[in-house]
């Protein structure tokens, strides 16, 4: 691309041509602030007015983040006026904004926060009458607060950008604007899939999971065998609450801060993915060879299984009937663990940390229940672990190493590991399923053509003269595609995996917040990395495994022997399997 000569406070630089300043100003060092503009353009271009600059030449003050450089540019940043016009821009939004700081639980990350400290803003200096709130608590997943939104539209966009969909835009005029589903309804009352997507990119506590700590501390207080697991991206972010660096793997120091926390046993989730894949590589099988619905897809991401219930009901049957690992484990916990060490399934409370918010909503489903106990009881996220092991005291890059508890059940596989990376879960199986037509192993072990971040990712595999063409898809906009072409009957694929958050799990939207200006030990390039650098840590742990295929994990061996009988028995469906419905919002069960 074309080079142009710029200046910035009157030093020279050259970019490239067509950058918005906001983008040029920071490769050339400059941070400008900003609360509307947000990685590669998903933003509501120049609504917050917090990044306005001087331009020799231009009618005024000017946006930075829409307003693109040209040949001999010059920009000043630090004049008076653009000073005062950007310390007045956050001042009108603190006009208008919920100033209960201490009581939010964005306190720590709050951009607004951080740009009113940066530019001098003071929350008093205009003072009147303030937008009608809206606060939505209806969902198990997401609470959506007006009061504490600045219209800056990143929700709008990521919502967009991920999924195609636009459950959020902006109701009302003028004064009155907010930002909501239709009609101002309810997130509940909407076709919003509850992946936390949006929660990822607010910049304030607009948009935030619903908290269930108070559920994790009142089960301790009653005296509940409570038990925790966690799911594989978990330990891959964690660190980043405690300002290590993204991508820094955490599984030991993790085990330790949860031991000390007072949970009875800590699983790894990985047991149940490799579960999993035993369940779900012999329903493909089965189908494949009994003339069953193909292609078969993936169902261990919440997310993507109430886009498919809300948009796709007619599809349902494609879906694997197996549950998500957490939801497997927990069925497996109360009614196979507790009767073998003696507890009452009824004193267990199975605590689930996850990266996504659609599990809490998940872990409330009619059909997720087991002699009508739910097989989960709370899911906390990854931030509100964070904040568990923070209110402790816990000084968690100084705890050692331990290791997570595996008697009879816990113990897991590399297959395992990579489930929260997309194309994880399509490795996980082909391992498997390779094994299955095969009688042995397959030498790699990696099945590379399914990884990587691109946002359809296909590939022809021949096990043993059984070709079969795969699918991976991850985010809703990828996924449609492949949806569309199974509804009009084109596809060639037998498996597909789909997950609903970009990346996958190591993406979603429980994670802990990628921002840069919280970030300052980061590379410059981090939105643009965070996910290779979490999906790293995921695969050099499946290397580090001296076991990496499922249907070889002595314990998963042990509980079909001892428990279930086989993959897809009548045992295993009763407490593995479940059904999906066709609906149009969570109102519907």
């Amino acid at each position: 691309m074309a080079k142009v000569n710029i200046k910035i406070e009157g030093i020279s630089y050259q970019v490239e041509e067509g950058m918005t300043i906001l983008d040029a100003a920071k490769q050339c060092g400059y941070n400008i602030p900003t609360l509307c503009a947000f990685n590669n353009g998903e933003c509501s271009r120049g609504s917050c007015r917090v990044c306005l600059v001087e331009v020799k030449g231009a009618r005024g003050l000017v946006a930075s983040c829409v307003y693109p450089v040209n040949e001999g540019m010059e920009i000043i940043i630090s004049s008076p006026k653009a000073v005062a016009a950007r310390r007045a821009s956050v001042e009108l939004l603190l006009s208008n904004h919920s100033m209960k700081c201490q009581q939010c639980d964005k306190n720590e990350y709050c951009e607004l926060l951080h740009v009113a400290k940066v530019t001098g803003a003071r929350e008093d200096r205009f003072i009147g009458s303030q937008t009608p709130v809206t606060v939505d608590q209806i969902t198990p997943s997401i609470v959506r607060d007006t009061s504490k939104c600045v219209l800056c539209g990143r929700c709008v966009e990521r919502c967009k950008n991920a999924h195609g969909k636009g459950v959020l835009g902006f109701e009302k005029r003028g004064f009155n604007t907010i930002v909501a589903p239709a009609e101002n309804r309810s997130l509940a009352d909407s076709p919003c899939i509850l992946c936390g997507q949006c929660v990822s990119v607010c910049p304030t506590g607009a948009l935030m999971e619903k908290s269930e700590i108070a559920l994790v501390d009142e089960a301790m207080k009653a005296g509940k065998y409570v038990v925790v697991q966690t799911a594989p991206a978990v330990r891959a972010a964690l660190g980043e609450e405690f300002g290590m660096k993204i991508g820094t793997p955490v599984t030991g120091k993790m085990v330790a801060a949860l031991k000390r926390l007072g949970f009875q046993k800590v699983f790894d989730t990985n047991y149940a993915a490799d579960l999993t894949i035993m369940e779900e590589a012999t329903e493909l099988l089965g189908r494949i060879k009994n003339g069953g619905k193909l292609p078969m897809i993936t169902s261990c991401s919440p997310g993507w299984v109430n886009y498919a219930e809300i948009n796709y009901g007619d599809l349902l049957g494609h879906l694997s009937s197996c549950k998500s690992p957490h939801e497997m484990f927990g069925a497996i916990l109360k009614h196979y663990y507790a009767k073998e060490i003696g507890v009452n399934p009824e004193d267990m409370f199975v605590v689930s940390i996850m990266p996504c918010t659609a599990k809490k909503y998940e872990k409330e489903r009619d059909q997720l229940k087991t002699n009508g106990l739910k097989d989960v009881d709370a899911v906390l996220t990854t931030r509100e672990l964070g904040k568990l092991i923070k209110r402790s005291g816990i000084d968690f890059t100084k705890l050692p190493d331990e290791e997570f508890d595996n008697d009879l059940v816990g113990d897991y596989t590399g297959a395992g590991v990579i489930f929260g990376v997309t194309g994880g879960v399509m490795e996980a199986a082909l391992r498997t399923a390779y094994f299955a037509l095969t009688g042995k192993e397959h030498g790699l072990v990696k099945f590379e053509a399914v990884r990587g971040f691109d946002g359809l990712k296909e590939a022809e595999i021949d096990i043993n003269g059984t070709k079969l063409w795969i699918a991976v898809a991850h985010g809703m906009k990828n996924a449609k595609v492949l949806l569309d072409d199974i509804r009009a009957g084109k596809s060639k694929y037998a498996f597909i995996e789909i997950m609903g958050c970009p990346g996958g799990c190591i993406a979603g939207g429980g994670q802990p917040f990628v921002k840069p200006q919280f970030l300052p030990n980061e590379d410059a390039d981090i939105l643009d990395t965070f996910k290779a650098k979490r999906a790293a840590a995921l695969y050099s742990e499946d290397e580090r495994q001296t076991v990496r295929q499922s249907h070889n994990n002595p314990q998963i061996k042990a509980l079909y022997e001892n428990f279930l009988g086989e993959p897809n028995s009548h045992k295993a469906h009763e407490l593995l399997h479940t059904t999906y419905a066709a609906r149009v919002a969570f109102t519907e069960k």
